[in-house]
């Protein structure tokens, strides 16, 4: 799952603004729901709810794979998450 380094630099620097931090709570926000959706197949409030909040961190990581790749690269990493597509 996510390792304690990711979740110990995001908090002690404590910019709840970044987009390190956004794309942390987006992505323990999306392992809630995923896991919920697992239980409650016909829960469509939830799976619209779902879309909208990886839509919001797909732009994100885009914007900071644009502006800083090594810290892009690095947040994938740390946070297990697979690299987005380019078109």
């Amino acid at each position: 799952m996510v390792k304690n380094s990711v979740i110990s630099v995001i908090f002690q620097e404590e910019k709840r603004g970044s987009v390190e931090f956004q794309v942390f709570n987006f992505t323990n926000k999306i392992r809630r729901l995923t896991s919920h959706l697992e239980l409650h197949k016909k829960d469509y409030l939830s799976q619209r709810g779902l879309k909208k909040i990886l839509g919001k961190r797909q732009r994100l990581l885009s914007y900071l794979a644009k502006k800083n790749r090594v810290r892009y690269k690095e947040l994938i990493n740390q946070l297990d998450i697979r690299e987005t597509k380019t078109r």
